[in-house]
């Protein structure tokens, strides 16, 4: 019995290796970090799209000869976010290119809803007026009336048919293209809500020959 004790004191106490984790295969731990890249880069370009600016191509001749069918833009909407933001209406200046939401537009032979890009004419407050080719606007800085097409320095193809005189409200824009013959706008379907305002011409990037800023 000593011997056999003896014996078994002296067996060495062997433990058993810990087995390490196994890393993920190379291939897992790539196609992972590719798709958290994929989806970091769709969060920010969606973020970019909504809040800060989106790329915006134009279709028709409503804006020539300022803008023309194909040309590609850049469309700002830090200021309309903002205005979000705090709970204030954006209004842009007079002559500023917008696109904006509108809806309606079957009756008039076109998809219902399209968000359309025009110039800024009239804004809040103004009294404006829509007669023999021209535009005229009556406000507090100008009782007597003024043309803006003709002050403002921006060019249109004339003449502004129509038969408009609407009193804007303070949160109304009327909006016209610079193609006037051959253009479908406040003269049509009325004028705007600044809620409507998606955002600002900034740039044109295509084609490159007329690329610049507005």
């Amino acid at each position: 019995m000593l011997s056999l004790s003896l014996t078994m004191q002296e067996q060495p106490y062997l433990e058993q290796p810990s087995r390490p984790e196994e890393p993920l295969p190379s291939a897992r731990r790539e196609a992972f970090s590719l798709l958290i890249i994929v989806i970091c880069a769709a969060l920010v370009t969606t973020f970019l799209a909504l809040f800060i600016f989106r790329t915006y191509q134009v279709e028709g001749p409503s804006m020539q000869n300022t803008l023309n069918n194909g040309d590609k833009l850049i469309i700002w909407k830090v200021p309309r976010t903002w205005a979000k933001i705090t709970g204030h209406a954006y209004i842009p200046a007079r002559g500023d290119v917008i696109v904006f939401n509108e809806s309606g537009l079957s009756t008039y032979g076109q998809q219902d809803n399209k968000q359309l890009i025009k110039r800024v004419i009239g804004l809040p407050g103004d009294h404006l007026i829509v007669s023999g080719g021209n535009v005229t606007i009556y406000n507090q800085a100008h009782p007597s009336g003024f043309d803006p097409d003709k002050t403002m320095g921006y060019h249109i193809v004339n003449p502004t048919s129509g038969n408009v005189n609407i009193m804007l409200s303070s949160h109304e824009l009327f909006m016209e293209g610079d193609n006037r013959p051959n253009s479908l706008d406040s003269r049509a379907f009325g004028p705007i809500d600044t809620s409507q305002v998606v955002g600002k011409l900034v740039l044109r990037v295509f084609p490159i020959n007329k690329a610049g800023t507005f």
